[in-house]
């Protein structure tokens, strides 16, 4: 009986240093696979990083020249250009202040290895990214209008007159439209892949992608 009892503890002994030993080995192997996602989704935003980087350039540079233009434009005859490039300038400039807070975030998320922190940081990028689309469209009436001066009108002829109507209702209908319809919802649209198919935009997809990995492996487990 004694030894009976002694085979039994080192049998029960044995499984649990088996089971303590496959624990370890698949605790390893979730580390690896997280931070194996993770370093493939830290990398996917370094294309946004630098493409967002270039923007931010290329819109203080546009910013400032409109406001250069903005100073010596400043005459009633000049209305139609003041108020389109004021816009203009103005969602430029919110663009651009948007842009900087995007990259504090990729910033944020690179540094941290905390894959529910990194997925609600993507998830704001995104919905972020998407917004502030939206809000970039709203400026393309001003594109038709900038070059009108109060003279230009006086002198136009109806056909002239109705034509600059009609492209500016077109481009404001299309604005307020985009405005109102981007948005994840319409993702699988073919408008709204062509729309978003840069960079910018699939570098993001492909870190959610590589981190919703994680959580499909551990539910999988």
């Amino acid at each position: 009986m004694e030894e009976r009892s002694i085979d039994n503890l080192l049998q029960s002994y044995n499984n649990k240093a088996d089971d303590t030993w496959l624990m370890n080995v698949m605790k390893l192997n979730m580390d690896c696979i997280v931070a194996m996602q993770t370093q493939k989704a830290k990398s996917a935003l370094v294309s946004v990083t630098w493409f967002k980087i270039f923007t931010i350039i290329a819109g203080i540079l546009w910013v400032w020249f409109l406001c250069c233009l903005l100073l010596y434009s400043l005459t009633p005859e000049k209305i139609f250009f003041v108020v389109s490039a004021g816009v203009i300038m103005l969602i430029s400039a919110a663009a651009v202040v948007v842009y900087i807070k995007h990259i504090i975030l990729i910033r944020q998320i690179n540094n941290s290895n905390n894959v529910t922190n990194t997925q609600m940081k993507l998830a704001k990028l995104q919905t972020s990214a998407l917004q502030i689309v939206r809000i970039l469209f709203l400026q393309m009436p001003f594109h038709t209008t900038w070059f009108l001066t109060t003279d230009m009108l006086a002198k136009a002829g109806t056909g002239i007159l109705i034509f600059q109507i009609l492209i500016t209702a077109a481009f404001t209908f299309l604005a307020v439209w985009l405005y109102r319809n981007i948005s994840l919802k319409n993702a699988d649209k073919k408008w709204f892949k062509i729309l978003f198919s840069g960079k910018e935009w699939t570098g993001v997809i492909k870190a959610m992608a590589f981190v919703q990995e994680i959580d499909d492996f551990k539910n999988d487990r």
